[in-house]
């Protein structure tokens, strides 16, 4: 058996009968931009990432190292080692891959009780226990997985607006060991303890702008994406069709922001995956923006434009989930 065809059939074994959305519609039509941004280099980083039904690693020169097709929408992706991968790859499964696709690890969902609906995985994390946490929108909670596939613990989610698509989109905890979780229904960031506590939370505003809708750059709302907490106690937020990025302090205060068309030549649509170096710099995932766009930018503190990628010939319109490799230790994804 060749390996193209091989390769189909594991991501029909992964899958089942499961079919997703892959990616929102484009944007009617994009905002002009002058695109000074293409003055700089738009590769140079090792880039993995899920889109158009693939997981591919680009490599610096921008051309691919290896891929193989998983008709799933994928909304977080990890590299745990060298040749092992985790993320989600059904509706309501995770698992741990190697380059090839091969599955060595996998979890699946059972709906609860008083799920009436179905269960869809937007954020899996390999905690340092060696656990896994799964959030599962629908069940609305945490499961904490062990390394048998077993749940071990679960932390109930407080879900204002429930809906199995928009409960829950990244997770990640922090060095607390309490998890902040985006509820992108709610347009809230809430942070949980172990026994399910929301011990701090932050609501999205519309910063001012009257909401509309759409995915593209023309789309403004609150359905929040990502949120990360520094060791000093700041949260990093990826505000989604917010389209802009904001750092709030332990009272919510906003301390820092990247708006929509701060960056000559950059729009920013759905904000997703953040890279907090410790330099202060930060990459920020730009999903929807359309092919005039990049699809990752590195900025500074002061706002410079430091790097961006695009590349819309192996990802597309849709690239939510992404890891940039070979960044300094230290930073904070």
């Amino acid at each position: 058996m060749d390996r193209r065809k091989s390769l189909k059939l594991l991501a029909g074994s992964l899958l089942g009968t499961t079919s997703l959305r892959l990616t929102a519609a484009w944007p009617a039509k994009l905002p002009q931009a002058d695109n000074s941004w293409k003055d700089l280099p738009t590769k140079g980083r090792k880039v993995l990432g899920a889109d158009k039904g693939t997981i591919v690693c680009m490599m610096e020169d921008g051309q691919s190292n290896w891929h193989f097709p998983l008709r799933a929408e994928v909304h977080d992706i990890h590299q745990l080692a060298e040749n092992r991968f985790l993320l989600p790859v059904a509706r309501n499964r995770v698992a741990e891959v190697d380059k090839t696709g091969k599955v060595l690890w996998s979890y699946q969902a059972e709906k609860v009780p008083e799920n009436k609906e179905h269960i869809e995985i937007h954020a899996v994390q390999r905690l340092k226990d060696g656990t896994t946490m799964v959030a599962e929108a629908g069940n609305r909670r945490l499961a904490i997985v062990d390394p048998n596939g077993k749940v071990a613990h679960t932390i109930r989610l407080s879900i204002d607006n429930p809906n199995p698509h928009r409960d829950t989109r990244l997770v990640r905890q922090t060095p607390d060991g309490t998890f902040l979780v985006c509820h992108e229904g709610d347009g809230m960031v809430r942070e949980y303890d172990t026994k399910g506590n929301v011990v701090w939370s932050h609501k999205l505003d519309l910063a001012g702008r009257p909401r509309s809708g759409g995915h593209g750059p023309e789309g403004h709302g609150t359905e929040v994406y990502g949120a990360w907490r520094t060791p000093k106690g700041s949260t990093w937020i990826a505000c989604g069709n917010g389209n802009r990025v904001i750092e709030v302090d332990n009272a919510g205060k906003i301390v820092w922001s990247l708006e929509q068309k701060e960056i000559p030549g950059v729009v920013l649509a759905w904000v997703t995956m953040l890279h907090l170096l410790p330099d202060g710099n930060i990459i920020v995932g730009n999903c929807h923006a359309g092919p005039e766009q990049p699809q990752l930018i590195e900025v500074t503190r002061d706002k410079k434009l430091v790097w961006a990628y695009h590349n819309f010939r192996q990802f597309g319109n849709g690239l939510a989930a992404a890891q940039v490799f070979d960044l300094p230790e230290g930073t904070i994804r």
